[in-house]
């Protein structure tokens, strides 16, 4: 019998990021049949006296220890290759017709307001969730509409859940519907790593606007602390 296709929807996401936020957290269903449904999650708490518009972790998360290859078809290590840099890290895949191009895209539109040696400064890292179909090529393709230096990863899905897992993150497995279109159900949180230890010190939720990351990515360049 034929898969009846499945619709974006919202779950709970029950992790050590909810913990250390207390909040409500969400995964969210990129469904490829162009569905919508996401609404942003409410944070209950948050440092009062942070120059970040984002929500600053209590918890500092470590970056995941993963291995994978990237847009120019190359090993990447993620811990050894953005040591000692502001590295912001989004899980998604590219058939997601809403979360992640919007996400990556408000990304890029605040990253073109910096200076070149501010830009010089982030590093933007998208990591498939869908890798079956995210090939090098079709990442860097889609990467590019949003910012030619973004770091685009695929790679063992297995690896990616277990990282993603490391920081409170849970993705499910791709589920291809009857007519062909794929669902990624993934958390959808921007995590941002800061320079000084490499560790998560600010998140973004769903739905953050680009004025925050307009607000936030010269203090991240300079590695403000949270």
């Amino acid at each position: 019998m034929p898969r009846t296709p499945r619709t974006p929807r919202t779950t709970r996401l029950a992790g050590a990021a909810a913990v250390a936020l207390a909040a409500a957290l969400t995964l969210t269903a990129c469904g490829s049949d162009g569905g919508g449904g996401n609404s942003p999650a409410k944070v209950t708490q948050q440092k009062a006296d942070s120059p970040y518009q984002g929500t600053v972790l209590s918890k500092h998360f470590e970056k995941p220890d993963l291995q994978l290859t990237d847009t120019a078809g190359q090993p990447f290590d993620l811990r050894q290759q953005t040591n000692g840099r502001t590295t912001l890290l989004f899980f998604g895949y590219t058939s997601c017709p809403d979360v992640c191009p919007t996400t990556m895209g408000d990304i890029g539109v605040a990253m073109k307001k910096l200076s070149a040696e501010e830009r010089q400064k982030i590093n933007v890292v998208f990591v498939s969730t869908d890798p079956q179909r995210d090939t090098p090529q079709v990442l860097r393709t889609w990467l590019d509409s949003m910012g030619s230096d973004f770091i685009g990863l695929t790679g063992d899905l297995a690896k990616v859940k277990t990282a993603a897992r490391s920081l409170g993150i849970m993705i499910e497995d791709p589920v291809v519907n009857a007519d062909g279109t794929v669902t990624s159900t993934h958390g959808a949180q921007v995590l941002a790593f800061l320079p000084s230890d490499d560790k998560a010190h600010v998140l973004y939720l769903s739905g953050t606007e680009e004025k925050t990351y307009e607000h936030d990515l010269p203090l991240l360049a300079k590695g403000v602390a949270a």
